[in-house]
């Protein structure tokens, strides 16, 4: 399976960790994703996670292709607990060394009452390894999140764990991974 991978794009309420906040696109938002997916497809399939600033935008492309769009609740963003809404900064200024944990290693610390990053990894895993086995031979198109992204491009880079924060996913980037009958993943076609 081809799943080409969509990061929404920017969000009314800007910057930050904003996990499972359903924020809406703003104008320039929109516009990413109109622009990123112009040059993209053709794709078979459309499957969006149920994220407001994902699936009202792959509902307008799917209405535009004439394809229907299967929603995926296991490709939300990561959960960031008490930390959802905040940026960097305004988490440094109360809890930098917890911030610090996480960003060297997301696997081994989890926000407070966050989603720890192993569970997350099974659940998009899981949500792949699925949309391959009902997609295999297909090109699929993801309109997903950033955490997402980072996580699948990881694995298809083997990249260790330690490094998926390192994985740079811009708002509206369009990345293609490739989903063998093993399971694996490997970046482009």
């Amino acid at each position: 399976m081809i799943l080409d991978l969509l990061r929404h794009g920017e969000t009314e309420l800007g910057g930050g960790l904003r996990g499972s906040l359903d924020d809406a696109l703003t104008e320039k938002g929109w516009a990413q994703m109109r622009q990123a997916v112009a040059e993209g497809g053709p794709w078979d399939v459309l499957v969006s996670s149920p994220l407001q600033r994902c699936a009202l935008f792959a509902d307008e492309l799917g209405a535009r292709l004439g394809l229907p769009v299967q929603r995926e609740a296991d490709v939300r963003e990561l959960h960031f607990g008490d930390w959802e809404g905040r940026s960097a900064a305004q988490i440094m200024d109360s809890e930098a060394e917890a911030l610090g944990l996480f960003w060297n290693d997301p696997y081994a610390f989890t926000p407070p009452a966050g989603e720890p990053v192993l569970a997350f990894a099974e659940r998009v895993q899981g949500a792949v390894g699925r949309l391959a086995y009902q997609h295999a031979g297909k090109r699929v198109l993801l309109v997903t999140h950033g955490g997402v992204m980072r996580l699948l491009l990881a694995q298809a880079r083997g990249l260790p764990r330690e490094q998926l924060l390192q994985v740079e996913v811009g708002h509206g980037a369009l990345l293609r991974v490739t989903v063998g009958a093993d399971g694996s993943l490997r970046e482009g076609d």
